[in-house]
């Protein structure tokens, strides 16, 4: 609907409405006039004077266009609720109780049991992966247990294979107190660091410590231990630290989470009843 003088007072106080110029092909016209003209100096005159017509005719219809008065559209406005959406994660915001002065963290650690259990269960995966690798390569699961026996007896490791293929009691005793404390020590660390990574565990748990820790056994054990980095298979050992690390997560995540209770007073983490530190028994309640 073109814009007359007589309805453009109408439409101006109209908010539904608005004026816009009106669609027009006279600018594109004496565009391709131009063209042709230019075009016409290093080719031939008659497209030079085609170019001309076409500027004539462009600029006039052009100028009708907006002269005497602007030829306009009123268009209908529509309103339209525009919705910004954003396809980045948003952080996840810790209510913070009012008793505590500043946050703390991790906010939530898996249990001390949970941690035992996975070190034990752990430990059983990782000496079957051991014991394996002992029986494929030297025919005996003593290797291994005697190698891990050898951290305490460095001598051990100067005998022949055949002598560390053979069973000792010496060197199982002392391998199965090194196995078993230092797995359920790790099962115990599993247990406050797999909250930290609480939607990936397993990689946290059965990739990335494992290769972190054997790594610096890895770097160190050169120094402290030569005949044992000598006598090692890494990739045995670190496929054995990947089966700890899956079996003792898979475990320890199984169990709830509970809340970490370091900002509590010392008397209600030992237990302690005193008063203004729990709730008042109300009177007239009374153990029945």
């Amino acid at each position: 609907m073109s814009a007359t003088p007589e309805n453009r007072e109408h439409t101006a106080g109209n908010h539904d409405h608005v004026d816009i110029p009106s669609p027009t092909a006279w600018p594109f016209v004496l565009a391709v006039g131009f063209a042709l003209a230019i075009a016409g100096l290093v080719t031939t005159p008659e497209i030079s004077v085609l170019g001309g017509v076409l500027v004539l005719a462009g600029s006039v219809g052009w100028f009708r266009d907006v002269l005497p008065h602007e030829q306009e559209e009123t268009v209908r406005v529509i309103p339209a609720e525009i919705v910004i959406a954003t396809s980045r994660r948003e952080l996840e915001r810790i209510d913070v109780a009012p008793e505590l002065k500043r946050l703390r963290f991790p906010m939530e650690i898996y249990p001390i049991k949970s941690g035992v259990r996975g070190g034990l269960v752990g430990s059983v995966a990782m000496a079957a992966v051991a014991m394996l690798y002992g029986l494929i390569d030297y025919h005996s699961i003593w290797y291994p247990v005697n190698l891990v026996g050898a951290v305490v007896y460095a001598r051990e490791l100067q005998m022949s294979v055949a002598r560390l293929s053979q069973f000792s009691i010496i060197l199982l005793l002392v391998a199965l107190a090194i196995h078993l404390t230092v797995s359920l020590l790790v099962g115990l660390l599993y247990g406050t660091l797999l909250p930290m990574l609480p939607r990936h565990p397993i990689l946290l748990g059965g990739v990335i410590a494992p290769l972190v820790w054997s790594g610096v056994v890895h770097a160190s054990l050169g120094i402290i231990n030569p005949l044992l980095n000598q006598r090692i298979d890494w990739m045995w050992f670190l496929a054995s630290q990947v089966a700890f690390g899956c079996v003792a997560g898979l475990v320890v995540i199984r169990h709830a989470p509970v809340h970490v209770r370091q900002f509590m007073p010392l008397a209600m983490r030992a237990g302690i009843e005193a008063t203004g530190l729990r709730d008042e028994k109300h009177e007239g309640d009374h153990a029945k």
